[in-house]
């Protein structure tokens, strides 16, 4: 096994991508981070990558032996789009691909399930990474973070259902492990946090790291789904919703050894999480 060339990190600038691009330089690896305006990593070399525009595929390919895939944001059907880049990225001398999913999304299921199920057939050496919901989904411009900032709640149709919230941080060095050991996974990865944590757990975690009120409020699937509509695709926020409905049947009520066994450290906490990024 040769040693790892340079890797093409699509989405360098998204929430895994990132951080995916800052642990591979931290690691000495040569690096290209891809997106739709080339923005200037430390480290890496910035290239332009649209995949709405297969007239970036070439250079964002050109040199690279392995790539990080995260599919097109807000896309029900990324395979229209991914496996024509795919068959193009090997026959560029790409030999490794490591495809970010989602925990709720198996091989053969919609969205990228249909990556995940072409992956073998494309590459010898491949890995896709399933992350459960992610802690940072409570950060930022999140839909969380903002009804938490505007009245302390968190609005969800997920009930008593329990998810085992991970950190991007872990889910990036189980990326990094995934493209970069000299053995590749060849497999999916369930990754989670180390506890499986309902919102309304969460939301005592966060008033008191907060240090003010915050509850769980919950919703009917429909409710759910009206909430979402106006800001993204009808077809989207109807699975969005649907998904709230499967964690509160016990879809996501899980943990995995993923992080500890790939990394050699445990994943980390969701108090941790918000001392560190909320408090």
């Amino acid at each position: 096994m040769r040693a790892p060339g340079t890797t093409l990190v699509i989405g360098a600038t998204g929430t895994t991508g990132s951080r995916v691009v800052a642990q591979l330089v931290a690691g000495g690896h040569r690096v290209k981070a891809a997106s739709r305006r080339a923005t200037a990593v430390a480290g890496a070399q910035a290239v332009r990558f649209d995949w709405d525009d297969p007239s970036t595929f070439d250079e964002a390919l050109s040199g690279a032996d392995r790539v990080y895939l995260i599919p097109p944001l807000g896309s029900l059907e990324p395979a229209d789009v991914m496996l024509p880049f795919l068959k193009q990225a090997r026959t560029a001398g790409v030999r490794r691909a490591v495809l970010l999913s989602s925990s709720a999304i198996p091989a053969g299921g919609p969205s990228t399930g249909q990556i995940h199920q072409a992956l073998p057939g494309l590459f010898d050496e491949w890995a896709v990474l399933r992350p459960s919901w992610f802690m940072q989904n409570f950060t930022g411009d999140s839909p969380h973070a903002q009804s938490i900032r505007a009245d302390g709640t968190v609005l969800t149709a997920t009930g008593e259902g329990r998810v085992g919230f991970v950190d991007a941080d872990d889910i990036a060095a189980v990326a990094v492990h995934a493209l970069t050991d000299a053995q590749a996974p060849n497999s999916d990865l369930v990754i989670t946090g180390p506890q499986a944590l309902s919102y309304g757990d969460i939301a005592d975690i966060l008033a008191q790291v907060l240090g003010r009120a915050v509850s769980h409020r919950g919703l009917t699937y429909e409710q759910m789904r009206d909430r979402l509509a106006p800001v993204m695709p009808a077809e989207y926020a109807a699975m969005l919703a649907g998904l709230d409905r499967s964690i509160a049947q016990g879809a996501e009520d899980r943990t995995t050894d993923t992080v500890q066994r790939l990394t050699g450290r445990p994943p980390g906490t969701f108090r941790a999480f918000a001392e560190r990024e909320l408090a």
